[in-house]
């Protein structure tokens, strides 16, 4: 089975919520919510992962900076019309090999 991948920012702002007291508790209700959203939409949750970006620093200077990200999943949708193989017309079809069996003496 083929898949395609999204990968999203994970949240970095939470909101408000009454049933959420703590910082932790926000911002596992902010990751939940997102976790719903693309899971509506058909993509399976796969990871969260910490990957490095390199990005400008001033002029002329780099530096490495790093990105939760979020990677989902879905069964690939191939079209139906391309997964159809082409059947050959009777016009076109090889001629039928002769017997190999008939040959003998």
């Amino acid at each position: 089975m083929r898949f395609e991948y999204s990968v999203i920012p994970a949240p970095t702002k939470t909101e408000k919520a009454r049933e959420a007291k703590t910082p932790t508790d926000r911002y596992a209700l902010s990751l939940t919510a997102e976790l719903n959203r693309m899971s509506a939409e058909g993509w399976e949750y796969v990871r969260a992962d910490v990957l490095p970006s390199e990005e400008r620093s001033g002029l002329t200077g780099r530096t490495t900076v790093y990105h939760n990200v979020l990677v989902f999943r879905r069964p690939h949708s191939v079209d139906p019309e391309l997964r159809r193989l082409p059947q050959p017309e009777a016009s076109e079809a090889a001629p039928a090999a002769p017997d190999a069996m008939t040959d003998r003496p």
